[in-house]
Parts: C-alpha cells; sequence; structure tokens
C-alpha cells in the first residue's frame, strides 16, 4: 500500500526538463556563460556613461591646454601689448582720425550688409524649405558658393567687372560712379563672403519643422502674411538671431576680399582689420593691437551672443519636443 501511495505521488508530480541556463537563473545562480557576455559588455556600459574617470580627465585637460595655447593666450596678447603704452595711448589709438574713420567705415559697412542678407536669407530659406519649384537644387548650391570660392578671388572679380580696366569700369567712369576702391566695393564684397551665413542657418531648421503648422493656417483662412509672421517668423526666431550674429562678425572681421577692393585709402576705405594691417607694417605695435583689441572685444561680444542663441534654440527645440 505504501509503495503504491509513494508511486501514485509521483506520476502527479510533474517532470520540468528546463535548460541548464534557465533552471539555474531560476534557482538563483547565473547561466553559464552569462559571466563572460557580462565582461564583455562593461566596456561598452563604461563608454555609454562617459568612459572611465582618468579617460575623462585626460581628454579634458587636453581641451583645455588647447584652448588656453589657442585662445586664452592669445587674446591676453593683444590685450597686454594694446596697453603697452598705458591707457591714454590706447585710448589715443581709438580716437586717432584713420583709426574712427576705420571704425565707422566698419560699422557702416556691416550695418548695409547684415540687414540685407537677413532679408536675402529669409527669402532663399523660405522658398527652398517650403515649396518645390524648377531651380530649387541650383539656388541651395549658389547659397553655398561663397564658402568654397577664396574671399581674395571674389574680390578680385569685383575689379575685373568694375575697376578702370574691366568690363563695366568704363561705362561707370563715363557716368561718373565709382564702385572699386570706394565704398560700394567694400559693401559688395562684405555682401558676397557673408550672404550664406542667415540662409544656412533658416534653411535646415525650416526644413525639420516642416509644412504642417502653415498648412493648418492656410486651412483656417490665414493670409500668406498671416502666416509669415505668426507662424513661421516666430518658429526660427532663434536661428535668424544666430545667423544674423554670425553674419555680423564675419562683416566687421572680413579681410581678404575688401583688402582687394578697398585700395588702401587711409581714411576714405580703411576697415579697422586693414587698419590694423596698416599701422603693424609701419611698426606702430601699441596701436595696431589697441584696434585689434577692439575687434577681439566685438568677436567676444558675438561669441556670448552666440551662446545666448543657442540655448534658446535648445530650450524652444526641448519645448516643441514637449508639446
Amino acid at each position: 500500500m505504501n509503495r503504491l501511495a509513494v508511486t501514485a505521488d509521483r506520476s502527479r508530480t510533474p517532470i520540468t526538463h528546463a535548460r541548464p541556463g534557465r533552471l539555474g537563473a531560476r534557482a538563483g545562480h547565473e547561466p553559464a556563460g552569462a559571466a563572460t557576455v557580462r565582461r564583455a559588455a562593461a566596456p561598452a556600459r563604461r563608454l555609454a556613461d562617459g568612459g572611465p574617470l582618468v579617460l575623462r580627465w585626460v581628454l579634458i585637460g587636453v581641451a583645455l591646454v588647447f584652448l588656453a595655447l589657442f585662445l586664452v593666450v592669445p587674446l591676453a596678447a593683444v590685450f597686454t601689448e594694446a596697453l603697452s603704452k598705458g591707457v591714454r595711448f590706447y585710448f589715443e589709438s581709438l580716437l586717432e582720425p584713420d583709426a574712427r574713420s576705420a571704425i565707422v567705415l566698419t560699422l557702416t559697412v556691416a550695418a548695409i550688409a547684415v540687414p540685407l542678407n537677413l532679408v536675402f536669407g529669409l527669402a532663399a530659406s523660405w522658398a527652398i524649405a517650403k515649396f518645390e519649384f524648377r531651380g530649387r537644387a541650383l539656388l541651395t548650391t549658389l547659397i553655398d558658393l561663397p564658402f568654397s570660392v577664396s574671399p581674395v578671388i571674389s574680390g578680385v572679380i569685383y575689379v575685373l567687372l568694375f575697376g578702370a580696366q574691366g568690363w563695366l569700369g568704363p561705362w561707370l567712369e563715363r557716368h561718373g560712379v565709382q564702385i572699386v576702391f570706394a565704398v560700394p566695393g567694400i559693401v559688395l564684397a562684405t555682401l558676397f563672403v557673408t550672404f550664406p551665413f542667415v540662409a544656412r542657418e533658416l534653411i535646415p531648421l525650416m526644413q525639420a519643422q516642416g509644412k504642417e503648422q502653415e498648412e493648418a493656417a492656410r486651412v483656417l483662412g490665414a493670409s500668406g502674411w498671416q502666416i509669415w509672421r505668426r507662424v513661421t517668423l516666430p518658429n526660427v526666431k532663434w536661428g535668424l538671431l544666430y545667423g544674423v550674429i554670425l553674419c555680423n562678425a564675419r562683416a566687421m572681421g572680413e579681410f581678404g576680399a575688401v583688402s582687394v577692393v578697398s585700395g588702401h585709402i587711409r581714411g576714405l576705405t580703411d576697415t579697422m582689420p586693414l587698419h590694423v594691417e596698416i599701422l603693424y607694417n609701419d611698426y606702430n605695435f601699441a596701436a595696431a593691437f589697441a584696434v585689434a583689441s577692439l575687434l577681439a572685444l566685438i568677436a567676444l561680444a558675438t561669441l556670448v551672443a552666440k551662446f545666448v542663441a543657442e540655448r534658446r534654440m535648445a530650450a524652444a527645440g526641448t519645448h516643441r519636443t514637449h508639446e
């Protein structure tokens, strides 16, 4: 009787044919081979988490040394040389007539070129990102042209077009119009080297946003101007500011193209970068570094504005993602 009961109990007990790995895992033991996989994945996890502490500090140290050598030390040298003869000489160098003329001309050229590039960048980016038309790829290629052409070459092209011996030079001379070796030539050269910046910042931004909001506004009865003012422009305002900042920085610091078309006429066609070169060639180093320090201050202000615009763009993108 006892033997029959034991046999009956064994027949009711299910027999589980489990694989060793699964059985070991259920029993709380690590499956065979899991330790090897875990050890192999550990370096990948460490890299994904930011790498080992020593490697991180080495990379940070290399970056700081690079910034110190190529950014902080040159900036410190510029301001040290600019103030080498005292604060009074520093301000006298900036208030000297030729220096004032160079500063005013630089600001004037930037005040003309940046708004024109702003209008062109808005129109070109809106057309490329929101519409399909013949010649769209060609327009995109032409926008990138100044990035592939040397600024000196672009200045030479303007001389060949508008110079006294150029294609249009004799006609312009007969009508009393001077472009090369005058302010109009400097403005044209600056426009050429700076016009991609606004458009190149806005095109990918508008393409990423798509056309859904504009199409919805159109369905609701909004006009083209209302769509542009209330839908498109608010969505790209920080990208637009970012492009304008870069465009303004390049306009004020351009040397190659402006050097070719300006003629280096002191007090008339010298911008700040050209005036720095003239002072340096005259061995007036303290005055040259004084004007250069003003350009450096403009560059630092540009970096701060660029940083703020990037933060605003990132915050706006995060807000749209949450929505």
